[in-house]
């Protein structure tokens, strides 16, 4: 960041604890003033610049530093998404309660989940009332969304981990969602403790009968909403990064019916189970447990999304939907196929 207007230092020349102190507080000011100017006096930056003497550099230096520090966020109004022609499409079309669609980036599938993500923190705590239980599964899609959520207090919201501790790239492990999301809600959070895969499933029955593990269980079991991403079943999924299951045992699923990944767990077109061996050694939410929910948000983006977004909808695993434009029509034009 480039330096603030010049301090003279004190009489004897040093620089001690506190004339940097008072220098910190002297930009800390000068930051929130160059805000305030801004976004609430609607000035420009060069007028900006020429009040507080300082270079048009620092004024965008402060003014990025205060979006990093969260002291400006920067937000459309959901109803805008919800409202808008594809969105009550997909309500009618699939007998949802709500759906998000915002506009996809022009030739960009990143910025189109970056898109989504950002609207979705800004929706989620309006779906949310006092004493809610939020079940928040992994991934880099409600990664994401944690990431991008707003600091506002839920009264008595619990946060809750569905799904055991995996090694992830990038912080998308499940603790880190469900961890991130509980801190910017001051929420309590309910982490699950345990791995999410064993190699012997008597050990995951032992585990399981363990009392703070039975109590962590307890709260996956009766989260009353959930947000979640249906991921895909591809050499290039969230489940093959993680080493849940390698690329051989993917392309054998999809083979057999598999099309999208919830919690771990894959799913066929119909949402329904494939019930393979390896879910006998795992601790996390089950199918059972994620559907008929107060509210089961799905988020998604991205060109290989719909198929596995729709079998998670036909599967009873959604009431909510967010998502682009692009996706949201290739959710239509497949239902439209299979029908």
């Amino acid at each position: 960041m480039s330096p603030g207007p010049s301090r003279s230092l004190p009489a004897d020349g040093r620089s001690g604890p506190r004339s940097i102190a008072t220098r910190a507080r002297t930009q800390e000011d000068a930051i929130i003033e160059v805000t305030w100017c801004y976004y609430h006096d609607g000035m420009n930056q060069n007028d900006i610049a020429e009040r507080l003497g300082i270079s048009r550099a620092t004024v965008v230096n402060y003014l990025a530093e205060a979006r990093k520090r969260d002291y400006v966020r920067i937000s459309l109004d959901t109803d805008v998404f919800r409202n808008q022609d594809l969105a009550r499409r997909i309500v009618d079309r699939f007998g949802l309660r709500d759906a998000l669609v915002v506009p996809s980036a022009p030739g960009s599938n990143e910025q189109s989940l970056d898109r989504v993500t950002r609207v979705v923190a800004d929706w989620l705590p309006s779906l949310l009332t006092p004493g809610d239980r939020l079940g928040v599964a992994w991934g880099e899609t409600v990664y994401r969304v944690a990431e991008a959520a707003p600091r506002v207090a839920v009264e008595g919201l619990t946060v809750v981990q569905l799904v055991g501790s995996r090694p992830a790239a990038l912080g998308f492990a499940a603790e880190t969602c469900s961890a991130t999301l509980a801190r910017r809600y001051s929420a309590h959070c309910v982490n699950l403790h345990v791995p999410l895969v064993l190699s012997d499933k008597n050990l995951v029955e032992q585990l399981k009968r363990e009392p703070v593990i039975q109590a962590q269980l307890e709260a996956v079991a009766t989260c009353n909403k959930t947000v979640f991403a249906c991921g895909t079943c591809g050499g290039d999924s969230h489940v093959v990064h993680t080493g849940l299951l390698d690329k051989a045992d993917v392309d054998a699923c999809a083979e057999d019916g598999a099309i999208g990944v919830i919690c771990g767990r894959l799913i066929d077109r119909n949402g329904n189970g494939l019930n393979r061996d390896i879910e006998d050694r795992m601790i996390a939410v089950t199918l059972d447990q994620m559907r008929n929910k107060d509210m089961g948000l799905l988020v998604g983006s991205g060109p290989d999304r719909a198929a596995p977004m729709l079998a998670a909808i036909r599967g009873g695993y959604a009431t909510h939907v967010a998502t682009c434009s692009e996706t949201a029509e290739q959710l239509l034009a497949l239902a439209e196929q299979e029908h």
